[in-house]
């Protein structure tokens, strides 16, 4: 199995380019809106755009992140996939392994589910 990781401070993030092949890939017609005072671009539900009801936040749709399309999107582009303070990489474990992600300061691992007690 393979999952995306960041690996580096500053938290997981697509560039926005990597977010607009996600959301081809995942048959979801967008259009943006480029927020030049924040140096980034806002992504709505094709025909509502500026709806907050309709707005694409990508934390929420990259939350699985095995997600086979999200795994394409960075293995193709690369560090052209990094977000802002962002450094993704694809790491593969044994597809039987139930698992979960550790994140401190936004650098994240993979780590494997197991049982602790108090």
């Amino acid at each position: 199995m393979k999952i995306v990781i960041n690996d580096n401070f500053g938290g997981f993030s697509l560039s926005d380019s990597a977010f607009e092949i996600f959301l081809y890939l995942k048959g979801i017609a967008w259009e943006k809106r480029v927020r030049e005072d924040y140096d980034f671009c806002e992504y709505y539900h094709a025909g509502h755009l500026g709806d907050d009801e309709y707005y694409l936040y990508s934390r929420d749709m990259t939350r699985d992140r095995s997600d086979l399309d999200l795994v394409a999107v960075v293995e193709s582009l690369g560090s052209k996939a990094n977000g802002v303070y962002a450094d993704l990489k694809v790491v593969e474990i044994p597809d039987d392994v139930e698992w979960h992600i550790c994140e401190h300061d936004g650098l994240e691992h993979v780590a494997e589910n197991h049982r602790t007690w108090r």
